[in-house]
């Protein structure tokens, strides 16, 4: 019986795993570099503020206002009987230039001939056209990167998803249609901006 138990106790003592073995550095180490991954994940990158927004005013607006127009804002202008060019002008006092994306028009001819109208109103010469140079169709991505880029923009849209990526821009209006007119919403903050579309931008800002 000593011998077996003197046995166990040595059987038991050579399994035990030698601090300097090898293995247990690689694991150190695998831990240390996912604490450091952590770190690393936990230092949040803060976007440069635009030098035209000094104390949160849009310095870049200001007429003549380059409005860039969604898919859906064509489809929603030609349902209720709206021209475009007639129809800004009439909200915001000024002069504006309505600007179409390649994307957006990428988006209209990919939905067929049902959209062919609102295909014909995007090619207006008036319209001043916008080239992208990304991969594939989708307008809404190409239209929050411009405006996060080059503040000098109008966004014009119906869609909710867009909307609520553009108010995180900050000093980016929205322009949007409610009671088959157009209305804007964040203008007043803007420099430039008609003060007479204040209390109308109040009522429909489409929150």
């Amino acid at each position: 019986m000593g011998k077996a138990k003197k046995t166990r106790k040595f059987g038991e003592v050579k399994r035990m795993i030698n601090p300097k073995d090898m293995r247990l550095k690689q694991n150190q180490q695998k831990a240390a570099e996912k604490k450091d991954a952590e770190k690393s994940a936990e230092v949040r990158h803060v976007e440069r503020e635009s030098s035209n927004m000094f104390f949160k005013y849009n310095t870049a607006l200001g007429p003549p206002y380059h409005v860039i127009i969604d898919t859906n804002f064509i489809n929603f202008a030609l349902q209720n009987k709206l021209e475009l060019v007639r129809a800004m002008m009439d909200c915001l006092y000024a002069k504006c230039i309505p600007v179409v994306t390649d994307c957006v028009l990428a988006e209209l001819e990919k939905l067929g001939p049902k959209y062919r109208m609102a295909l014909r109103v995007a090619r207006d010469p008036r319209f001043e056209r916008l080239p992208c140079s990304h991969k594939g169709t989708y307008a809404d991505d190409c239209i929050v990167e411009r405006v996060m880029q080059h503040r000098c923009y109008i966004v014009a849209t119906c869609d909710r998803d867009l909307k609520r990526r553009i108010r995180k821009v900050p000093g980016v209006p929205i322009m949007f249609i409610v009671n088959h007119k157009l209305s804007i919403e964040r203008l007043p903050d803007a420099y430039g901006a008609p003060k007479t579309t204040h209390s109308g931008s109040g009522g429909g800002g489409g929150k």
